[in-house]
């Protein structure tokens, strides 16, 4: 499989709109898809169809094969609730029958460490599918704690952490100290956009395309 994970420091950080910047302009430089393995409150949530939407995705650019579950819980716990059960071997399963010509941008639930069962959480699965991971952090108070204990834990693992995007207002020092602690770049800075519609996502993917590129390469970044 080849592709980008984008995880996140906690929920409601901007995953989904990180994703959907990604498919948007990594499609310029090739096949794009996006698959997300697991979604819980779909009553109420459904970053699949949001990513779908705001990238623009044609039918064959969503991966099938995503867990839908009720409830906006963690994983396990919904999954528990639903009489369900998740792990990695199934996840890895799954992203095993997605086209190999794509390059995959794989959106996370939550954290790295929300758990999928009683023993694995989501970074073992990320240790599992072996991709480099694009971590989705606020760049606001309190940042640059959540953002280095996560990729201490991703580097832990022998995940590769390809970058930091930063959500909100722009921060010079936060970004230079998660560049600096962290060992790692910031390779976009995304302010909270008033209007989230395909346009805006699509103009803002435009203006990144050219720093997001080295993903699709597979191009080394400074810490990764």
């Amino acid at each position: 499989m080849k592709g980008t994970f984008v995880t996140g420091t906690d929920t409601g950080i901007g995953k989904t709109v990180t994703s959907a910047l990604l498919v948007s302009a990594l499609r310029r430089f090739g096949p794009v898809g996006y698959w997300k393995p697991v979604q819980t409150g779909i009553e109420q949530d459904n970053d699949a169809n949001e990513v779908r939407r705001l990238a623009r995705c044609a039918e064959g650019e969503m991966g099938a094969g995503g867990i839908r579950l009720p409830r906006p819980l963690s994983p396990h716990l919904s999954a528990r609730l639903a009489g369900r059960s998740l792990s990695v071997g199934q996840f890895a399963r799954r992203a095993g029958r997605l086209p190999a010509s794509r390059h995959w941008i794989v959106e996370g639930a939550g954290g790295v460490l929300v758990p999928l069962n009683d023993r694995e959480t989501l970074a073992d699965l990320m240790e599992e599918l072996g991709l480099p991971a694009v971590v989705t952090a606020r760049s606001g108070l309190g940042t640059i704690n959540h953002t280095l204990l996560t990729i201490s834990e991703l580097r832990g693992r022998s995940v590769p952490v390809a970058g930091v995007v930063m959500v909100g207002a722009a921060n010079e020092e936060n970004r230079n100290a998660i560049e600096k602690y962290g060992r790692t770049r910031v390779v976009a800075e995304v302010p909270v956009l008033d209007r989230l519609d395909p346009q805006t996502v699509g103009d803002l993917a435009a203006g990144l395309a050219d720093r997001f590129r080295f993903l699709r390469d597979g191009l080394r970044t400074p810490g990764g």
